[in-house]
């Protein structure tokens, strides 16, 4: 059970269908307009209220927007997250019930854990983000300065309490449902807690508790092939750059069109702008505007990759092998551009609020023409290839169950 946009659910697909593989039957509980990510995969879906793309195109989601800081635009999210956990809940005990084990993403930790407890069935925790206290960085939607150990730590802390207090209010509400005992062990905290990125990435933290473990990525299971405008498109010239902000929105969807555009061309390179939640357009002889693409088909093939730099999308990235130009939007999206730029996959972060077309374009000729990042991603890529995410979860399913 996940919630969330597309990054936060994609990543579960790929899962799912290893874990079919493995000869389990598995249940993806996420908002029904994510239903067609499963096709094909052998993941049974159930679907759950709210739309996220509507919730962010709302008023209410258009003014995540004015917040400045990552705490800000915490603030904001938590009456948005309160209000969908509280719609959602019915829906994810009665898809529950009918699990022998209960697989809980990130987004819906403490309910999940409540559900699972309510129920009486044992429960794993699948993270896509380093969520959990440590001094070694700050909770990754904070932002990526590090405040000291100490600090780093209490920031964790403080982000783990809000969402624990953020679900309240639906744990609580569980036995309306049926569920009188329910309540989230230890504080809303899984025991076991698997993450869906590799430690080549983001190494585990050296003071995390036994039971926290890094898994490797959940490639997400896509199917399909590249529509024939794209392969034409692709086959017409040098390999182009692929630009998208996947699910993020941003405040002013014609001017960020327009900064992408102006900053393509000076830097004399084609370019792939995919509409994605924000709504970017930029058609034009030499740039090509597309919808939802599958990123493990289109992404090597690519020069380089503009992305909005969540979870996923950086994951893929990396997959693909081919450097990047992080545009981070709000929540955990610094923290992975920051990964990014350490690696060497990426020559520098450009956060939305100073993406300008000189500066994008000025990033986009590093990133293209210094091989130092090409090889760099390449590298990794080739690491990543011979990692198997779906291995452990395997296994800390073989310990949960009988």
């Amino acid at each position: 059970m996940t919630a969330g946009s597309r990054g936060d659910i994609a990543p579960y697909t790929g899962l799912g269908a290893g874990l079919v593989r493995a000869g389990h039957e598995v249940t993806l509980a996420a908002h029904g307009v994510f239903e067609p990510l499963v096709a094909g995969s052998g993941v049974r879906f159930r679907p759950l209220p709210v739309d996220p793309r509507a919730e962010l195109h709302s008023p209410r989601g258009r003014r995540l927007h004015d917040a400045r800081t990552g705490a800000g635009k915490l603030v904001r999210l938590a009456s948005m997250a309160r209000g969908a956990a509280d719609e959602m809940t019915a829906a994810l005990v009665e898809a529950a019930r009918e699990g022998e084990v209960l697989l809980v993403g990130g987004a819906l930790g403490p309910l999940g854990y409540a559900i699972a407890e309510g129920l009486s069935v044992p429960a794993l925790g699948l993270h896509l983000q380093p969520l959990h206290p440590t001094g070694e960085f700050p909770a990754p939607v904070l932002g990526t300065r590090s405040l000291g150990r100490v600090g780093n730590r209490l920031s964790g802390r403080a982000i783990m309490t809000t969402v624990e207090l953020l679900l309240s209010d639906a744990v609580r509400s569980l036995r309306r449902h049926g569920l009188a005992t329910a309540r989230p062990p230890r504080g809303g905290r899984a025991r076991t807690v698997l993450h869906g990125y590799s430690e080549l990435v983001v190494p585990r933290p050296r003071d995390w508790s036994a039971g926290l473990e890094v898994a490797g990525y959940w490639w997400p299971h896509e199917t399909g092939r590249l529509s024939r405008e794209l392969e034409d498109f692709l086959a017409a010239g040098p390999p182009p750059v692929f630009v998208g902000l996947g699910s993020a929105t941003v405040p002013d969807p014609e001017r960020v069109s327009r900064e992408i555009v102006t900053a393509l061309r000076s830097a004399r390179v084609r370019g792939i702008v995919q509409r994605g939640w924000a709504g970017l357009d930029a058609g034009s002889d030499d740039i090509l505007t597309v919808d939802e693409v599958p990123h493990s088909l289109l992404f090597p093939r690519t020069a380089a990759v503009v992305h909005h730099a969540g979870a996923g999308t950086t994951g893929a990235v990396l997959r693909a092998g081919v450097p990047s130009v992080p545009v981070p939007v709000q929540f955990d999206a610094a923290f992975w551009a920051s990964r990014l730029t350490a690696l060497g996959t990426a020559p520098v972060a450009l956060p939305l609020r100073r993406l300008t077309s000189g500066a994008l374009a000025e990033a986009l000729r590093r990133a293209t023409a210094d091989d130092h990042h090409r090889a760099r991603a390449r590298a990794l890529a080739d690491r990543l290839s011979t990692e198997d995410g779906v291995a452990p979860v395997v296994a800390a399913l073989a310990r949960l169950t009988p």
